[in-house]
């Protein structure tokens, strides 16, 4: 993952039953890249004098959540050795984001929202701040996580031959040389590619998306060849992009880029990665935008 050398996987935990999601897959990326694990509690900070001020008693019983949080985390079975924190701040998000910036985070890692169907991905209120500039990669647990991280061995990409195409496959592909498992490139042509002229005669628009279906093998057979020492597959789809991407569950974690502008090195959802992060069956790590 793109962050400075040895920078940990920081895992967010509330004491909901998707903590534990994140904690098996935060624990498992954290093993693999061979770097620490901070496992993080946030709770509400004091507030300055005046209308946002909340009341210091709450405070107290949210930072003890918070603390019960870290304990029940201790306790997950299979934990692996770990720092434990407690941190204050305005928001569960906030207080995540200032900590991987701290520490140079290589991941952060949140489990899906309450309301997620059950091995399902769902983007909570958490995970969607800090998909909206987070500095380092953002990945989200499914529900329940149905198969371990690590069991299926092959990293799924989602790519696109954009720059943040290739910053995903760049992440991705370390993760894979790592573990020593294959990557798997999922590229996927919309029904009635929206790239194609408008009103073409069915001739024409046969040709056009024969040329652009050739383009995107093209691109795939060359991103394949630009990843040494890892074995890749890939594959060409068709179909709605998201319906077919949210679908793999033969990978142990997906990756996919992020939106084509706005600031360099920040996570930023796009269309297709904000609903792909609702729907999604297996873990999704989000990369930061390239430079």
């Amino acid at each position: 993952m793109t962050a400075p050398a040895g920078g940990p996987v920081i895992v967010g935990v509330d004491g909901a039953a998707s903590s534990a999601d994140a904690l098996a897959l935060g624990g498992w990326a954290a093993t693999t890249l061979q770097v620490p694990l901070v496992v993080a509690a946030v709770h509400p900070a004091p507030s300055a004098i005046g209308s946002g001020r909340v009341d210091a008693e709450w405070i107290s019983d949210r930072r003890a959540a918070a603390e019960r949080a870290l304990d029940e985390a201790r306790a997950h079975p299979g934990a692996v050795e770990a720092e434990y924190r407690v941190i204050a701040s305005s928001s569960a998000a906030h207080g995540l984001h200032d900590l991987a910036e701290q520490r140079g985070a290589a991941l952060i890692v949140v489990g899906s929202a309450a309301s997620a169907p059950d091995a399902r991905t769902f983007a909570g209120s958490t995970a969607e701040r800090l998909l909206a500039g987070c500095v380092c990669p953002v990945a989200l647990a499914p529900a329940g996580m149905p198969a371990p991280p690590g069991t299926l061995g092959r990293i799924g990409v989602a790519y696109v031959d954009t720059p943040d195409g290739r910053a995903a496959l760049t992440t991705a592909a370390r993760l894979a040389d790592r573990t020593g498992t294959p990557l798997r490139l999922v590229t996927v042509v919309a029904r009635g590619d929206a790239a194609r002229p408008f009103l073409l005669g069915a001739d024409a628009e046969r040709a056009f998306l024969d040329t652009a279906r050739e383009s995107y093998e093209e691109a795939l057979r060359k991103a394949a060849e630009s990843v040494p020492d890892v074995t890749v597959e890939w594959e060409l789809r068709s179909g709605d992009v998201v319906e077919s991407l949210a679908e793999l569950d033969d990978v142990d974690v997906l990756f996919c880029g992020s939106r084509g502008y706005g600031p360099a090195r920040r996570v930023l959802l796009g269309g297709v990665s904000a609903r792909l992060l609702r729907r999604a069956r297996r873990p999704v790590v989000v990369v930061p935008r390239a430079a």
